[in-house]
């Protein structure tokens, strides 16, 4: 398979600049006037950029794009506003008439930077608003950055060639995905995470936005992304930030009756904590990567069956690359100090003292949950019955190995594992054997696993594999 050429990021901005057909602005707050440095530095910039400018003060930012609601200045509004303010200019101040062929852009950023005492994450919006082509109306690519540089100068640096790659990829490539895959050009996640994006307008009219967003946590862009119940993905950190964070994962392949069983009992528990505020709580329903895979690959018609259904729930879903708690737990501590909770099965927690899982660490299992008991966390424990004549499995009868056994009691002793109440009726539904009704169209058999109305979107939209034809 022959190689892709990388062209550098100064190749990159010279051919912009050639190319007579594109022309307009770069506004940019903060990290300086990195992009557009770029693009003087190739040559021949005076043919592509209309005007560039950095609205540093505040006040002068405010009189020129509107105050935010929030008072904020790096955030998606602040870009939403600067895009439509700067390219309103470019159509009421060119002529169309005297350069019919050129197709305009607004390119904008709004960035903080690390500071000096290092107490900060470097992060930021970035964005486009592009024609494709002279007669059709705009494009726009929205992505949040989180800056992984240790150094301000290296952020920047790293701006000025994201912003060059965005440009470059809007105007000559097709494919979304291939647009996301080509911003990180001599670039890498060392440098930069997106982990946010948004593409609307005419020549994205087809594209799932979620796709995409699936897209940045497949290719390793990101850990996680998080879509709220209306479908749409946001910046995790504005979903969780200093939240009291309660998360329950599975397969969700469809979601059951026991799943709401575990949600419902869970949240409760959760609420009775004295250190949970009851109105400030975020529940995240997570499916991890590994658990959209099928055969290897990822399912993304099955991804959006999922998130579907959740989010007709009025659920929030993370979709992550965090295969073990410990990943999870360490990943949310950074936007939130507040206790948190996970809700798990016996399963799972007998899975997480699994010493093999943990071998790629320096200091194996110990490692692990020493992230585990330096966070504020508890876990919720769903019992579970390995046969109808078994006692219930839980808390206090847990079968941890014995090599393992004083790290689960250190968990238990502390009363860091709380056991959950449970509805006894529906602890037989497993979702894999509701999928397996599904597809085999065993009509009346597992519409009352599912909560009530899922077994009607899963009919109406043929989900899961269910054959409307056959059913119809």
């Amino acid at each position: 398979m022959e190689e892709k050429l990388i062209l550098s990021s100064k190749q990159k901005a010279l051919k912009i600049n050639l190319d007579n057909s594109i022309y307009g602005s770069m506004v940019e707050i903060g990290a300086g006037q990195e992009v557009a440095r770029q693009f003087f530095r190739a040559g021949s910039a005076s043919g592509t950029i209309a005007k560039t400018m950095s609205a540093y003060d505040k006040d002068f930012s405010d009189a020129i794009y509107g105050k935010e609601i929030d008072g904020r200045y790096v955030c998606e509004s602040r870009l939403d506003n600067m895009l439509d303010h700067e390219y309103k200019l470019l159509e009421d101040r060119l002529d169309r008439g005297s350069f019919p062929e050129r197709r305009y852009f607004a390119l904008a950023d709004t960035i903080t930077t690390i500071n000096y005492e290092k107490t900060n994450k470097g992060h930021g919006w970035i964005g486009v608003r592009f024609q494709k082509n002279v007669n059709n109306k705009p494009n726009d690519i929205i992505l949040h950055v989180n800056l992984n540089d240790q150094d301000s100068t290296l952020q920047q640096e790293t701006i000025g060639i994201l912003g060059t790659n965005l440009l470059y990829a809007s105007f000559y490539c097709d494919d979304p995905k291939d647009i996301l895959k080509t911003l990180y050009d001599n670039l890498s996640r060392d440098n930069i995470e997106i982990d946010t994006v948004r593409f609307t307008g005419p020549d994205f009219k087809d594209v799932d936005n979620r796709l995409l967003s699936l897209t940045l946590v497949k290719e390793g862009m990101t850990d996680s992304v998080i879509f709220t119940p209306d479908g749409v993905n946001h910046q995790p950190s504005n979903v969780v930030y200093k939240k009291n964070i309660l998360t329950i994962r599975g397969s969700f392949r469809p979601v059951t009756k026991v799943n709401i069983d575990m949600y419902e009992n869970g949240l409760n528990k959760f609420k009775e904590n004295p250190k949970v505020n009851s109105n400030n709580i975020q529940v995240l329903f997570e499916i991890t990567l590994s658990n959209l895979k099928s055969e290897g690959e990822v399912d993304e018609q099955d991804f959006l069956d999922r998130v579907d259904i959740l989010c007709s729930l009025g659920f929030t879903v993370m979709i992550s690359n965090f295969k073990k708690y410990y990943k999870l737990i360490e990943y949310l501590s950074q936007f939130s100090t507040e206790r948190m909770g996970i809700i798990l099965g016996v399963d799972n927690l007998i899975e997480m003292f699994e010493e093999k899982y943990y071998r790629n660490l320096n200091g194996g299992i110990l490692e692990a949950f020493g992230i585990i008991f330096t966070r504020d966390i508890k876990i919720y424990l769903y019992p579970f019955q390995p046969d109808k004549n078994s006692e219930l499995l839980n808390s206090s009868n847990i079968p941890i190995h014995p090599r393992v056994k004083d790290l689960y009691d250190y968990l238990y002793i502390n009363k860091r594992v709380e056991d959950l109440s449970c509805n006894t009726e529906v602890l037989k539904i497993f979702s894999r054997k509701v999928l397996a009704l599904i597809k085999e169209n065993k009509e009346g058999e597992w519409e009352d696993m599912v909560p009530s109305g899922v077994d009607k979107i899963i009919k109406d939209k043929c989900l899961f594999g269910y054959n409307c034809k056959v059913n119809q």
